[in-house]
């Protein structure tokens, strides 16, 4: 919903009104360009001094009975609270917004031990940074829409899960940001009936993704063995009885379950590895950051050609931890180079 500031408003007294609406945990954004653009690009408000008459607001939360009516603005100013800013960073649009955000799809679900604030986090990020940047695919959107994301982080960064950018789960690795988590499961064009691969699970966070599509069966390999351990126990615990991991070297893939009708890789290797190829089946689509360690790599879909060939589209760049393992120190013969 959106509200319009009056002259005199703070953050307080709109959140206070529409608490007595009926709203729950109501959280309020910022259209922070309103006044110099036709169409508002919402941001977290991190002063809540900065706020303007006549500027767009955002109300985010949802209430236990349809509210009576939308709190009307006053002009009687009350103190305003000191607010901690968060780290959540402004995003990015690369498609025209529209001036109040709707889902395109189901409501966001809710876990039943879930905090409501998570819900509606999530539900944001999915408007802000993954609708509004292009990805369309109903499937994927609904897949964000339902994984947790903060319960494949740690504790400590549970209050960031929701954020645009990656965050760190331990042994030197990452979880994914949002984003590029749901372009790369957009570009796998999954269908129902799919058998897809993923090389470095992680946190098992895009794995969750994955198994959230409809009918595809997931196998993911990470080659760390702890989180390896500790991925499988929290999809399981999660109930994502369709995602099978393994400890293993991503490198060789998991020839076992092979053909693939799709392949991910979230670890960036500077070629691609051969025996990926090799189980990747007629057809199928591989998702996979290629380029140097420590730096930016290339993001490339790879199309199998029936003569085996890869046909391959630059997707622009990316930035991942490096693939390791055996299989990346021994390979002598590369498999597709980028140009």
């Amino acid at each position: 919903m959106t509200y319009v500031v009056e002259r005199g408003d703070t953050l307080w007294a709109i959140a206070e009104r529409y608490l007595d609406a009926g709203w729950l945990y109501p959280e309020i954004i910022t259209a922070t360009h309103a006044r110099r653009t036709a169409v508002p690009r919402y941001a977290e408000i991190e002063d809540p001094n900065l706020i303007y008459a006549g500027e767009w607001l955002l109300i985010v939360g949802y209430a236990t009975a349809t509210p009576t009516a939308t709190p009307t603005p006053t002009c009687t100013p009350t103190a305003t609270p000191t607010r901690t800013p968060t780290r959540t960073p402004t995003p990015t649009a690369t498609a025209t917004p529209s001036p109040t955000p709707t889902p395109t799809s189901a409501p966001p679900v809710i876990l039943p031990t879930e905090e409501p604030i998570f819900m509606q986090r999530r539900e944001r990020m999915v408007i802000e940074t993954i609708e509004r940047r292009g990805v369309t695919d109903k499937e994927v959107l609904r897949a964000m829409r339902a994984v947790p994301r903060h319960l494949f982080v740690p504790e400590e960064e549970r209050d960031y899960a929701y954020g645009d950018f990656p965050l760190p789960i331990g042994y030197g690795q990452t979880i994914s940001q949002p984003y590029i988590v749901a372009l790369m499961t957009e570009l796998l064009e999954l269908k129902e009936g799919d058998k897809v691969l993923e090389i470095g699970t992680g946190s098992g966070y895009q794995a969750a993704i994955l198994a959230k599509i409809p009918n595809v069966e997931v196998y993911t390999i990470e080659i760390i063995p702890k989180l390896a351990e500790s991925a499988r126990q929290r999809l399981e615990s999660l109930g994502y009885t369709n995602a099978h991991c393994m400890q293993r070297d991503g490198y060789y893939g998991w020839p076992e379950h092979a053909p693939f009708d799709a392949v991910i890789v979230t670890a960036a290797p500077d070629h691609v590895p051969q025996p990926l190829v090799d189980q990747l089946a007629e057809g199928g689509r591989m998702v996979i950051p290629i380029g140097p360690p420590g730096g930016y790599q290339t993001l490339w879909k790879f199309v199998k050609e029936p003569d085996g060939e890869l046909r391959a589209f630059n997707m622009g760049g990316v930035a991942f931890v490096p693939l390791t393992g055996e299989g990346m120190k021994e390979s002598e013969e590369h498999g597709w180079p980028p140009p």
